[in-house]
């Protein structure tokens, strides 16, 4: 039977780690933390969370291989580093998040329900 979106988004989660929004802006205020908005540019371009770097979900694995053309510096020499990810609502993000576990990366963790917990908590984003 094909599998639906709702079931990648389980089984990533069952294989990361998550932050709830207090969490992650408790970590991001006390260390180095690289925060990757992993939405697409326009929906970055509306709001994000402070510092973050906007690499689209669909050029993830690309952007962290240190071995290809087209790989993103910020993120593929991070491989030791904390990283935040996160998307609109979580799912996404989660997704990523296990990708870059499956990479190699050793610290990653997903925004929980992403920038929609993230304002419910009275965050503030930049634009």
């Amino acid at each position: 039977m094909p599998r639906q979106l709702g079931c990648f988004i389980k089984e990533a989660r069952s294989h990361i780690e998550e932050w709830d929004a207090e969490s992650a802006h408790e970590n991001l205020q006390a260390g180095d933390v690289l925060v990757v908005d992993v939405r697409e540019a326009d929906e970055f371009k509306q709001g994000h969370v402070q510092g973050a770097i906007n690499i689209p979900r669909g050029i993830l694995e690309g952007a962290a291989d240190p071995g290809y053309k087209h790989r993103d510096p910020r993120l593929c020499n991070a491989r030791d580093k904390t990283i935040l990810l996160y998307c609109q609502s979580g799912g996404r993000s989660a997704m990523a998040a296990w990708v870059l576990k499956q990479m190699g990366y050793a610290h990653v963790y997903n925004l929980a329900g992403g920038l929609e917990c993230w304002e419910a908590e009275g965050l503030e984003l930049e634009t």
